[in-house]
C-alpha cells in the first residue's frame, strides 16, 4: 500500500513539475517584465523642471549639482532616457526612492527625457 502512495505522489510531483516548466516565464521574460517601459511622449521642459524642483532638489541640489544624491548636471552623457526612467520609477539602492507611486508614468518619462539631454 505504501508503494502505491509513494508512486502516486511521485507521478503528481512530476506532473506538477511539467506544468510549471511550461507555464513559468524564463529568466529573460521575467527580466523584461521587471523593466518598466517608458511611454512615448513629447518632452515638455518647463513641466520637467517644475517636477524636478518639487521632487528632486532636496537630494540633487537646486542646480542638480548633487548633495545627498549624485550630480545630475551631465547625467545624459552617462545614462539613456530609458535607464533614467527605470531608475526614477523603481529607485536605486537605499538612497534613490521609487517615484512610481508619487508621479504618473508620463511625468517620469518627461523628467527622464529632460535629464537625458543634460550632457
Amino acid at each position: 500500500m505504501q508503494k502505491w502512495i509513494m508512486s502516486g505522489l511521485f507521478v503528481i510531483a512530476g506532473a506538477l513539475a511539467l506544468v510549471l516548466m511550461f507555464t513559468l516565464p524564463s529568466r529573460e521574460e521575467a527580466a523584461q517584465e521587471a523593466k518598466p517601459q517608458m511611454p512615448e511622449i513629447t518632452m515638455n521642459a518647463e513641466q520637467a523642471e517644475a517636477i524636478v524642483k518639487a521632487n528632486c532638489i532636496s537630494c540633487h541640489g537646486d542646480t542638480l549639482q548633487g548633495g545627498a544624491g549624485p550630480n545630475l548636471q551631465k547625467i545624459g552623457s552617462e545614462l539613456t532616457a530609458d535607464q533614467l526612467f527605470s531608475i526614477i520609477t523603481k529607485g536605486k539602492g537605499g538612497m534613490m526612492p521609487s517615484f512610481k507611486d508619487r508621479l504618473k508614468e508620463e511625468e517620469i518619462a518627461n523628467v527622464a527625457l529632460w535629464l537625458a539631454e543634460k550632457k
